[in-house]
């Protein structure tokens, strides 16, 4: 009886010197992740990961997107991702009035909150990932939360970044490219911003991921903001696309994008609406990448399937 408890504790010191409590509540929610070995036809990998890992990345046409109000203000709608007739991804989607609902954006380094959490601690109605961060759990790019400049003073974003409050308007919600625009100033006044990367579609119609590897597929989260000025939260069912294939997809999807942003992927890749009776509650399932030669894939050594979230990005109606 002793062994295990004394196993279980020298695990927990381990994890966290290596990353701080962010590191021990995620072994406690998630178990380890470890990179393992994967082949492209492995059947560990889903269909839709075997088809893109095969070349095929262009989806057929999109459907039109069937938009269900559960809350004024806020529609979700799920889109089917099709090649050759097959069904091989989805995204998952939610587009808010930013006039009906007020977004903030949170960062809690212990990483003791999964997707519910977030939404229990706030009374939000959309709770989504966030950008990257850093092994302890903080911020990888400047971010302001509740008027609070956190992550690194010294950036170079040549991306996107979302922003609300203060300069976006008392009832705005924006996303800006940032090429030829300098952070800090898109940023500045903002009660609540984020900066990310890749930019998937730019304010001249192109998505920004060069040198990206075709073969890095994961659940996706992104942030979109459409001709009304709505803001677009989708997160893909599946890890059928690359980011350059996520790119090319996204204007041809139906959703009237003018900006869309990449948040983090992988296991975090999160979505949680509540509103109306509606509920829908995801977190993805895959991390694809390659390194050196090998393509690998990460992998829970327990899968209690609930991420821990450091960085949230929510709504809440006003």
């Amino acid at each position: 009886m002793l062994a295990p408890v004394l196993a279980a504790s020298a695990a927990v010191v381990v994890a966290y010197g290596m990353g701080g409590w962010y590191a021990v509540n995620v072994m406690l929610r998630r178990g380890a992740n470890i990179w393992v070995d994967v082949d492209p036809d492995d059947r560990r990998l889903s269909p839709g990961i075997r088809l893109s890992l095969a070349g095929r990345r262009t989806p057929d046409p999109a459907e039109p997107v069937r938009w269900r109000q559960v809350a004024a203000g806020l529609d979700v709608a799920e889109l089917p991702v099709r090649v050759g007739g097959r069904p091989v991804d989805a995204l998952l989607l939610s587009r808010t009035d930013p006039a009906r609902y007020r977004f903030r954006v949170l960062n809690r380094p212990a990483g003791d909150r999964d997707v519910g959490d977030w939404m229990t601690a706030t009374g939000a109605s959309l709770v989504v990932n966030g950008s990257y961060y850093s092994r302890d759990a903080v911020p990888d790019t400047p971010v302001v939360s509740d008027g609070r400049r956190l992550g690194p003073a010294a950036y170079q974003a040549t991306h996107g970044a979302f922003v609300a409050g203060g300069t976006a308007g008392p009832d705005g919600a924006r996303l800006v490219d940032l090429a030829g625009h300098d952070w800090r100033q898109v940023t500045g006044g903002a009660r609540q911003a984020m900066v990310s990367y890749p930019m998937l579609l730019g304010a001249d119609g192109h998505g920004r991921t060069p040198g990206a590897d075709e073969r890095w597929l994961a659940n996706r989260s992104f942030l979109g903001q459409d001709g009304a000025g709505r803001i677009i939260v989708g997160t893909t069912r599946d890890a059928y696309f690359s980011l350059p294939s996520l790119a090319a997809f996204l204007p041809r999807a139906g959703l009237d994008l003018r900006l869309a942003l990449n948040l983090d992927g992988g296991p975090v890749a999160c979505q949680k609406v509540s509103a109306g009776g509606y509920r829908r509650d995801f977190c993805g399932r895959y991390e694809l990448a390659v390194h050196g030669d090998r393509l690998q894939m990460l992998r829970p050594l327990v899968d209690f399937r609930r991420s821990s979230l450091p960085m949230a990005l929510v709504a809440v109606p006003r």
